[in-house]
């Protein structure tokens, strides 16, 4: 059997990718132990800043496997918060990941899209919560993620009258930073985006993603404040701050010698 998940290097960037495309790469045990194995991986390379996440075949992630659900109702719900480790390994990360969505994302699926920092999407991408069809209360912390990411309207349309979306739908609740006309564009895209941080050291990267995603939780801004002044004194203690600093400088001289 093939490997359920792929991981492709280019620099301080890897693609990663679900490699279950016929069973359109539902979250069953094995490949949630293999998408934590390559997290496991890429962390400690001392290289990988970023990653792109998609999926093999037409669907991005199809959620969980109906007999886990099934085995819920008979009181093994272990089965289900095994799943939970799938999305939440993701988020839990200090590589910012994008996620490259390139069809349907389903149930647990959208809850591995929303562990992502960056979402892109393709023409085939599809958005479906699935809880209020299955008659299933929303798992995962997936009401906390999605709320955030689309504000609380958009999350109840999605979640209790169980609201499907599009790719352009989705851009236009941002759930979605940007749609691609085809699926070679989209993966370019995200590829093109995550090296931009290619001359960006791993500590730098770590620390401000650290601080954005926490960011959103922070409740007074004195609170935000004290923690970027922090990181911010950090980083200019590192090496590479001296160096943007004399490549900014180098370019006004430039322009000031035309």
């Amino acid at each position: 059997m093939d490997e359920p998940v792929l991981v492709q290097r280019e620099n301080a960037v890897a693609v990663v990718t679900l490699n279950r495309p016929r069973q359109r790469n539902l979250l069953s045990g094995d490949l949630v132990d293999a998408i934590a194995a390559a997290y496991n991986d890429l962390e400690s390379d001392g290289q990988t800043v970023a990653v792109v996440l998609t999926g093999a075949g037409s669907a991005f992630c199809a959620g969980a496997d109906l007999n886990t659900l099934r085995a819920s109702a008979a009181g093994d719900f272990a089965l289900v918060e095994a799943v939970y480790n799938g999305f939440l390994r993701i988020k839990g990360s200090p590589l910012l990941t994008i996620g490259a969505v390139n069809g349907p994302a389903v149930g647990a699926g959208v809850n591995l899209a929303l562990a992502c920092d960056v979402r892109l999407a393709g023409p085939q991408a599809l958005f479906d919560t699935r809880f209020a069809q299955l008659h299933i209360h929303p798992g995962g912390g997936h009401l906390w993620m999605l709320s955030r990411a689309v504000g609380s309207q958009a999350a109840f349309l999605a979640t209790v009258f169980g609201e499907t979306w599009d790719a352009e739908q989705a851009r236009q609740h941002g759930l979605v930073a940007k749609t691609f006309a085809d699926n070679d564009a989209l993966l370019d895209g995200a590829r093109e985006l995550a090296a931009r941080l290619n001359s960006q050291s791993v500590p730098y990267v770590r620390r401000v993603v650290q601080t954005a995603r926490s960011a959103i939780q922070t409740v007074t801004h004195d609170l935000a404040l004290a923690a970027e002044t922090e990181a911010q004194r950090w980083s200019t203690t590192q090496p590479e701050f001296l160096d943007g600093v004399a490549s900014i400088e180098a370019g006004i001289a430039a322009r000031r010698g035309r």
